[in-house]
């Protein structure tokens, strides 16, 4: 876990003088899971955790990477970006994106740290991606809004690392707000700050620490799956443009149009954007019990329609639902481990997750990782005074 102290240490280390440097956070989500690359609503949080970034320009044609966490390095010429291999291509992503687009950046030396747990669930890919077009952006004056930053950082991802993400993860990277979430409207990037600082409540994540590799693809089939039931929508009204036009009721009652696995996931996303609509109620109404039912809800439905989950995330939200001073739990990301997120009453958090954390090493013999974290504010420059 880096400090931005070390990281500018490590620079200096590495390449000498002169470093600028920049934070860009990890996300939670609070509610709006699978929906954002769906056409659905969102409700992220940029959080007290992320990436460090040392940066300078180098006044060459080739970038030199060092991933100061994994003690990992790599050159590449400008001239010659092309698909790698790891972590390489989401960084890699970013300098093909900008030259596609048309973006002049010269060489530059980069090193990065932070203190994001990797396979948490807290979007480390996307506060990499971020962060690196967000350093560039003001290294080389590219003119680049928050909001298109966003966007590139989006299409990056979908092309080096091959993964079909919505936009949220980097929107909130980029957006976050300090005391804040945001309801994320993921069709047209409006946006609305929803207050979260509420004095009785705590967000604690505990990690599983499983990672199960799907044999189906996991992430982009259930991708593919939704766009096949999307598709068939389309087909008895022309007019329908994303799942916001679909409602739970339509889905089922065309759900004889649909294989069983399409039926699941159209209800699933469908469900999940009319929640979380009323989860941005909940919030505006300071209804904490309110909110973590849904939380609640939206984990039966990753469970058992979208499919993303496992026994282990499982365990931990019902060992959760169990205790009185957990109100909300559901798994969180991706799927098929990391993380839950749970809302847990402040004075009350310890003995909380004390039971849920020893009930599941009794079980499963893995002691989980627990994090307590705050809202923070998005993707920006770390001036001198906080070094």
């Amino acid at each position: 876990m880096y400090s931005p102290q070390q990281v500018l240490a490590n620079y200096r280390q590495q390449f000498g003088e002169g470093a600028r440097v920049f934070f860009s956070p990890g996300r939670v989500n609070l509610l709006g899971e699978h929906v954002d690359y769906n056409g659905g609503f969102v409700l992220p949080a940029a959080i007290d955790k992320g990436i460090w970034f040392a940066i300078a320009v180098n006044n060459t044609n080739t970038a030199n990477f060092v991933a100061s966490d994994i003690e990992e390095s790599f050159s590449v010429n400008l001239h010659e970006v092309r698909k790698q291999t790891g972590w390489h291509n989401y960084v890699l992503g970013i300098l093909y994106i900008l030259q596609k687009k048309r973006y002049i950046i010269g060489g530059f030396n980069c090193l990065f740290g932070g203190n994001l747990p990797q396979g948490a669930g807290l979007s480390s890919s996307a506060a990499l991606e971020a962060g690196l077009v967000f350093a560039l952006n003001e290294l080389f004056a590219l003119g680049l809004s928050r909001q298109q930053m966003a966007l590139i950082a989006q299409e990056a991802e979908h092309s080096f690392p091959g993964t079909k993400c919505g936009i949220m993860d980097m929107f909130a990277s980029l957006h976050g707000k300090r005391g804040n979430c945001m309801m994320l409207d993921c069709i047209s990037l409006e946006y609305e700050y929803l207050p979260l600082a509420n004095d009785e409540y705590e967000l604690v994540l505990i990690n599983s620490k499983v990672s199960h590799q799907l044999t189906d693809g996991g992430y982009n089939n259930r991708y593919d799956e939704a766009m096949e039931g999307l598709s068939l929508f389309q087909t008895v009204n022309k007019k329908i443009t994303s799942f916001r036009a679909v409602s739970t009721e339509v889905v089922e009652q065309f759900s004889y149009m649909l294989s069983d696995e399409g039926h699941k996931r159209c209800l699933y996303i469908t469900q999940e954007i009319e929640r979380t609509r009323e989860a941005a109620q909940c919030l505006k109404a300071n209804d904490m019990i309110g909110f973590g039912k849904l939380m609640y809800q939206t984990h039966k439905g990753l469970k058992g329609l979208y499919e993303v989950s496992c026994s282990e995330l499982d365990f931990l939200v019902d060992q959760a639902k169990m205790n009185y001073d957990v109100i909300g739990s559901r798994m969180m990301g991706g799927g098929f481990g990391g993380c839950t997120i749970n809302l847990i009453t402040k004075n009350k958090r310890d003995a909380a997750v004390t039971d849920i954390v020893s009930s599941y090493e009794s079980v499963y013999g893995i002691q989980p990782e627990v994090y307590v974290v705050e809202t923070g504010d998005g993707t920006r420059e770390v001036m001198n005074d906080e070094l």
